[in-house]
């Protein structure tokens, strides 16, 4: 077996250099949709990879600095808000995968994406729902696209501190739409989801 997350015989796929893919924040009425892909090294095994939604903040983060570390090849790639709303969430979705994927510094034989439908790229590819949880090296795109995602919104708190995204990551919480509805919609809003389309009526 190559590649997969202990305890799983579900698929054989030796002699292939995979890639596993996953996104981050397309629920979010704020911030890019990020996407990442990453080729793990399998003579440098990284203990506790499982979908990143299951694990805390702070081991999220150690995760993160040792897949790395440790991958053969990783990579990180996002689509902006204005892109969400040109495109529609899915396409902007699909093309964040495909950027990471592209962006890999080794060149894979074969991607497995989280989900149930894979983007358009020259690599081979197959989708995998609850992927993120069954094979290593999609938990471990799921934990870098999580946290890099994180990391942003972080960053976008500081310039935008009214909306509070440090607490909900631009997620709808009742927190979230208070603060819209208080301040209007900023240019780091995704005027194209529903509650905020309703506040540019």
């Amino acid at each position: 077996m190559h590649d997969l997350a202990p305890g799983l015989s579900l698929f054989d796929y030796e002699n292939e250099v995979i890639c596993g893919v996953d996104e981050a924040g397309r629920g979010p009425l704020a911030g890019p949709v990020m996407a990442a892909a990453v080729i793990l090294d399998p003579n440098r095994p990284i203990a506790g990879l499982r979908d990143s939604k299951k694990l805390s903040e702070a081991k999220r983060e150690l995760l993160a600095i040792e897949i790395k570390e440790h991958a053969l090849a990783w990579c990180i790639a996002e689509c902006s808000e204005q892109e969400i709303d040109e495109l529609n969430i899915l396409q902007a979705t699909m093309l964040a995968m495909r950027r990471a994927v592209e962006g890999l510094s080794v060149q894979p034989t074969l991607a497995l994406i989280d989900g149930n439908r894979c983007p358009v790229m020259p690599v081979p590819s197959e989708a995998i729902v609850k992927g993120d949880d069954k094979v290593a090296a999609i938990s471990a795109a799921s934990i870098l696209a999580k946290t890099a995602r994180d990391h942003v919104l972080m960053q976008l708190h500081e310039t935008y501190p009214q909306y509070a995204l440090d607490q909900h990551k631009g997620y709808p919480t009742a927190l979230h739409l208070e603060r819209l509805r208080e301040h209007g919609v900023s240019p780091i809003h995704r005027k194209s989801y529903a509650p905020v389309k309703a506040l540019l009526k």
